[in-house]
């Protein structure tokens, strides 16, 4: 999960459209498969799949450097939300799908990033049952 900058609610519908395009791009040029991307206005939920050899911190700093030049190129409104030249906080959440939680549960609430809240406590409760 990153935040944005100064958790700003910079992200649209067209500005979400843009990242999972520059993921999609990204994608293709990595060994990094974005199983599902979530977003809301302030922040975005990533289920990345990718190799070994790419630590969490490394493929933390690829992702957020890539998509927020690419972002501020594109969007060049966002600029003004967001001075500074930063998209992204420098915090982020990372957790790993393994033997001990559920792909699909995680799966299900990054994709319905941007539903009702009933939703999203559905996801929650069946997120803590697995991890």
């Amino acid at each position: 999960m990153f935040p944005l900058k100064y958790r700003r609610k910079a992200i649209s519908k067209k500005v979400g459209e843009t990242l999972k395009q520059i993921c999609l791009d990204i994608s293709e040029r990595y060994e990094v498969e974005f199983m599902e991307i979530g977003y809301e206005t302030d922040h975005v939920h990533f289920l990345v799949q990718s190799v070994a050899s790419y630590s969490v911190s490394k493929m933390v700093t690829m992702l957020k450097s890539i998509t927020g030049k690419e972002l501020f190129k594109r969007h060049p409104e966002i600029k003004k939300m967001l001075w500074g030249g930063n998209f992204w906080t420098s915090g982020y959440y990372a957790n790993t799908v393994g033997q001990y939680s559920n792909e699909e549960v995680i799966r299900a609430y990054v994709k319905n990033q941007g539903m009702g809240k009933e939703y999203k406590q559905v996801y929650k409760a069946q997120l803590k049952l697995f991890c």
